[in-house]
């Protein structure tokens, strides 16, 4: 693999070949955008893709957009917000809009147990809690669920008053199949999947990270 930091698109491009990954098209130009907008239709999601940009949200380079009416308008914000603050930008990224609850996956390469697994709540509550668990990779499906045990906030992965769990069995093996990554591409020094979203039936990847 070839060293540096890799954008969202790809690490996306790379974790597709072991774990699902939300649908998405990379434009650059508007007419690109919008040919990808028919495909995967509203809402969706529009994000700035730039190696100068890597945590978008604090550039306010992720916009949901839930109609037609709004998207140019969106689509143009983003390219705005590139050119004032003179990014590099590959394209505009549109994604499609996934409901579920957000978890974020991780690996670090330490120098003394090699590659680590990391997983916790993710979205508003990841900076908030800091409620992760920790594993040596590899793991199996047994390390999975422990992890999703220790979990202080696991209750949210698990239906309650009407509301929907998560696919634990989806979730499990996802766990597992980025545990072994490493396996493979030892020169990976850390990768951030966040969030990696799931519902009652299936889970993605929407947005990642990884240095090499």
């Amino acid at each position: 693999m070839q060293k540096g930091v890799y954008t969202e698109v790809d690490t996306e491009k790379f974790l597709k070949k072991y774990v699902p990954v939300a649908k998405h098209f990379l434009a650059s130009t508007l007419t690109e955008a919008e040919v990808a907008a028919a495909k995967l239709g509203f809402p969706l999601v529009l994000k700035i893709i730039s190696p100068d940009a890597l945590h978008k949200s604090e550039i306010h380079g992720v916009r949901l957009v839930k109609t037609r009416m709004d998207f140019v308008h969106e689509y143009h914000e983003l390219v705005h917000i590139a050119q004032k603050k003179k990014l590099r930008l590959d394209g505009i990224l549109v994604q499609e809009y996934l409901h579920g609850k957000y978890v974020i996956i991780g690996l670090k390469k330490d120098p003394v147990f090699g590659h680590i697994l990391a997983f916790g709540i993710g979205g508003i509550y990841t900076e908030l809690l800091k409620d992760v668990a920790f594993r040596v990779c590899p793991i199996t499906e047994k390390d999975a669920d422990e992890m999703i045990q220790e979990l202080k906030m696991r209750a949210l992965l698990f239906p309650y008053r009407g509301s929907h769990g998560v696919h634990i069995p989806t979730l499990k093996k996802v766990l597992v199949q980025v545990s072994r990554i490493p396996m493979k591409n030892a020169e990976i020094q850390e990768m951030d999947i966040n969030p990696f979203v799931i519902n009652e039936k299936s889970g993605a990847v929407v947005d990642a990270r990884m240095v090499v």
